[in-house]
């Protein structure tokens, strides 16, 4: 796969069919870019859940935090990739051991490991590299385009009222 490019279609599909979301790196400093997108998937209806060593047995958002990806208390349908790209084969390998593997391996702004990315692919897990979820869900339904952000995305659709604000969903119905 060119992980250069990804087509809207390829990302809508990933971000319409996965679940289940284990965040390698999730943190729970409020400044941090995995805390807020941790919160902003999981209030889109994802299960999140939060993977860091040096928080197990926390919470983050009400969430606990395990471990490890093997320490998850249910399969894992696409790992988030919250650490840098150095570290990014190891989370691949322990993605991979898993009992049951995850649909998507999913890595952050900036990290890219085209060697994990191969083995992933080699054992038919979808990879994205060098994106974030959470832009590319507001890109895609239409939310970023409210801060004025041009989300290359056209849409006549109304937005639906929900949960205190209005939001747009992913599905291009």
């Amino acid at each position: 796969m060119n992980h250069d490019s990804y087509s809207d279609d390829t990302i809508r599909d990933i971000l319409a069919t996965v679940k289940t979301i284990a965040m390698v790196g999730a943190s729970a400093n409020t400044a941090r870019p995995s805390y807020f997108v941790l919160k902003y998937l999981s209030e889109r209806g994802f299960t999140m859940l939060p993977i860091n060593p040096g928080l197990a047995g926390e919470a983050i958002h009400d969430l606990p935090v395990y471990a490890s990806l093997a320490d998850a208390p249910q399969p894992i349908d696409m790992v988030d990739v919250f650490r840098r790209s150095e570290a990014a084969g190891e989370v691949v390998d322990a993605a991979l051991a898993l009992a049951t593997p995850p649909k998507v391996i999913w890595m952050q702004l900036g990290v890219r490991d085209d060697a994990a990315a191969a083995r992933a692919e080699a054992r038919g897990v979808k990879v994205v590299m060098n994106r974030c979820p959470k832009i590319e869900y507001g890109r895609l339904s239409g939310e970023i385009g409210w801060a004025g952000v041009n989300s290359r995305v056209l849409s006549a659709k109304k937005p639906i009222a929900g949960a205190g604000f209005q939001r747009l969903s992913i599905d291009k119905r």
